[in-house]
């Protein structure tokens, strides 16, 4: 039999349940909604509270001072699932603030905290309304519109504001214990950001309040921000606009008198995540630096100063990078388990440049879905993983990069943190014994000891030396192998550029090529043999190709250390830049050896060739970065009575920041200012120029950036 006819959707009763307690991720979550409520009502204040009523039934309440609601409000808005009427007011309160809610679900997150919900709301005008849900009611109902709620309204002398009280059943209260507790209050503390720069668009407080809670503190107090954020080791804050540049400030707290640094962050391209304000700041973890903090003011609530492990126990609670939007936290971003900017994964690659997620505390401050396209979930569990999310987090990330940067620079020229490890350094104290036999010929002289004794002392440490250095030697031969491995795996862009169009080639006309000749033999047809002919010539051109890219990487890939032996300079670093000769024409790089490019100059081939070919690596990446009026790479070497003087090396890319030159950070391992860089490339070539009598040096250049390469006793 058929049948047709229309029919409405009826939701279940329990419909209203599923909104509450399944979207909402947990009590705390749920709390946190109902002060947002508060603040939409334009409240000066939300005040929370924990009681017992005289029948020994426990009670949790939320109140606000904001504007009421009519009985009218009630009915057709607040009783109406997922209304819109936030968004057709455009996201504002009658007070002119951004509401937090828009979906219309957030009062139902009252059914995680209680078993019933008494709502008593107040307007201006007198107009009292009293509502009372029993969640059992929608548990047991078929349908929701079966579910009858009893509404009452009359006229009264009272002030503005709403109410909303739930009962709890001792097994439930029962699980808010003293540590749940204290979890509300740290989430009512991160809930709005403690910075200035954010909290000025508006006023609003948060009070919690407990009494009779068995296994909980009676308490009475405003939720204020935790005190460590005034107490910062390195800062940066600002803007970014919906252009592709931010303006940003960047300061520290390590030195008295320290000054500020006004910065233009390069986005690469437009936000794309609308206008974001940015405030991030940053700890040292060591005990002096955590001594420091104490001494400029951390305090306890109390106004009592902290012990060191009370601070450290601070900041190992209290991290993170919350997001805000109108002056509220997006659980979970910002939660000091949820790395959200991946902080602390970059920090194992390199643990002396970057921070971790305990060592931080900032915000990022969004615009409104409509601006930002940044979509709150409707689990209330943070933000889509959209492409603007995705654009947040690298500008975030950016900035944050930026702040590791200059912290990193400080901390070298000052000489906090680990001093950095260069491996030719390293070899030369472990294999040296000049201090050893000085030391041994005072302490034998001093002890009257015969000068021949000390002489066969001397000769037996002397004998030792020898063989270390050829130790020595053997390791410095395979650590310039490796690194000249790693610079061909730094480049590797290169290979899989110019290797792909002629595997193309190879996977296109081989199969053409067997085809062809395959039919040739069967038909002998003299029309083949041109066509035959032809494919076979581009495989043999195509592998040419091949053959001529390996020999160009071949001083880097070589799997043992050739002879030091005199080289043609000029030719060393024109095969060098070799490996790059499609790059720079593409790019459109004016490339020039000047000078004396004939002088032969005794050296490890492998080794100049990896001092250019990181050189010229760097400089191509950057002058790629911007538009420049003009594109060089210039190289010079400059004799004088058949020695080498120097060799400077220019580019007209973007150059270097002062500090990073003078502090030499920038050959330091792990330092880099690109994005994704490891900090490898220049630590590389330092070491090569090294193991050579040379030394390699960056200069202030105004054009771009600037290298020097000189013998080491050219500056004596």
């Amino acid at each position: 039999m058929a049948e047709s006819g229309s029919h409405r959707i009826r939701p279940a009763g329990r419909h209203i349940l599923t909104i509450g307690r399944d979207l909402v991720q947990d009590p705390h979550a749920a709390v946190i909604e109902l002060v947002k409520n508060a603040y939409d009502a334009d409240s000066p204040d939300a005040l929370i509270a924990f009681d017992r009523k005289d029948n020994e039934e426990y009670r949790i309440s939320v109140t606000d001072h904001g504007h009421g609601m009519t009985r009218d409000t009630v009915i057709n808005k607040w009783m109406v699932p997922s209304t819109p009427d936030k968004q057709d007011r455009a996201g504002r309160s009658p007070g002119g603030r951004t509401m937090q809610g828009r979906k219309g679900i957030g009062r139902y997150a009252a059914s995680v905290l209680g078993k019933d919900l008494l709502l008593e709301t107040t307007t201006a005008s007198g107009e009292r309304t009293t509502l009372y849900l029993q969640w059992s009611d929608f548990e047991r109902a078929k349908y929701l519109d079966s579910v009858e709620v009893l509404i009452e309204t009359k006229s009264v002398e009272q002030e503005p504001g709403t109410t909303l009280t739930m009962a709890v059943g001792a097994d439930s209260m029962a699980t808010w214990g003293q540590s749940q507790f204290n979890t509300l209050r740290f989430e009512l503390r991160k809930l709005m950001p403690p910075f200035p720069m954010a909290a000025k668009e508006y006023a609003f407080r948060v009070v919690l309040r407990s009494c009779g809670i068995p296994g909980v503190d009676d308490m009475d107090e405003r939720v204020e921000p935790f005190p460590l954020v005034e107490y910062f080791d390195y800062r940066i804050v600002g803007k970014v606009g919906p252009g592709r540049t931010g303006t940003f400030v960047y300061s520290h707290q390590k030195s008295r008198n320290a000054s500020d640094e006004v910065i233009q962050i390069d986005l690469g391209m437009p936000s794309g995540c609308g206008e974001l304000e940015i405030d991030i700041r940053v700890y040292d973890r060591d005990p002096a630096s955590v001594a420091q903090l104490i001494r400029r003011g951390l305090k306890h609530p109390s106004g009592n100063y902290m012990g060191k492990l009370e601070a450290r126990s601070l900041l190992n609670e209290y991290n993170g990078i919350g997001v805000y939007r109108n002056g509220f936290r997006l659980r979970p971003l910002g939660d000091p388990q949820f790395d959200w900017l991946k902080l602390n994964q970059q920090r194992i690659q390199a643990p002396s440049r970057r921070i971790g997620n305990n060592q931080v505390i900032g915000y990022v401050q969004i615009q409104s879905e409509d601006q930002s396209n940044l979509i709150e979930k409707s689990a209330r569990d943070g933000l889509i993983d959209n492409k603007a999310f995705r654009r947040l987090r690298e500008i975030t990330q950016q900035v944050i990069s930026k702040l590791e940067e200059k912290r990193f620079v400080y901390r070298r020229r000052v000489g906090l943190g680990r001093e950095t490890f260069k491996v030719e350094s390293e070899l030369e104290r472990l294999y040296s014994f000049d201090t050893l036999k000085r030391d041994v010929r005072s302490t034998l002289g001093a002890a009257q000891v015969s000068d021949s004794t000390t002489s066969k002392v001397i000769a037996l440490i002397e004998s030792d030396e020898r063989r270390r250095s050829a130790t020595a030697k053997r390791l410095r031969d395979a650590i310039a192998v490796y690194q000249g491995h790693a610079t061909v795996g730094k480049i590797i862009n290169v290979v899989l550029h110019e290797g792909r169009r002629p595997l193309s080639y190879f996977r296109n006309h081989y199969p053409l090529l067997r085809k062809y000749a395959a039919k040739f033999g069967k038909t002998t047809d003299p029309l083949l043999v041109p066509k035959i002919v032809e494919s076979a010539a581009g495989i043999a051109d195509n592998a040419d190709d091949f053959v001529a890219l390996f020999r160009r990487l071949d001083p880097l890939a070589a799997q043992r250390r050739l002879k030091k032996k005199s080289e043609v300079l000029g030719e060393v670093i024109r095969r060098a830049k070799e490996i790059f000769s499609r790059q720079i024409n593409e790019a459109e790089v004016t490339f020039h050896i000047n000078g004396n490019k004939a002088f032969k100059f005794v050296c490890w081939r492998q080794d100049i060739h990896a001092i250019f070919t990181n050189l010229i690596d760097n400089s191509l990446y950057w002058i790629g970065t911007e538009e420049f009026s003009e594109k060089r790479i210039d190289i010079t070497i400059l004799t004088e009575n058949g020695r080498l003087q120097r060799v400077d090396y220019t580019d007209t890319g973007p150059g270097m920041e002062p500090d990073h030159i003078v502090s030499g950070a920038i050959f330091d391992p792990q330092f880099s200012t690109k994005p994704e860089g490891m900090g490898l490339g220049l630590a590389i070539a330092g070491e090569a120029a090294k193991r050579n009598g040379l030394e390699l040096t960056a200069l202030a250049y105004e054009g771009g950036a600037c290298f020097r390469l000189q013998p080491v006793e050219a500056e004596r």
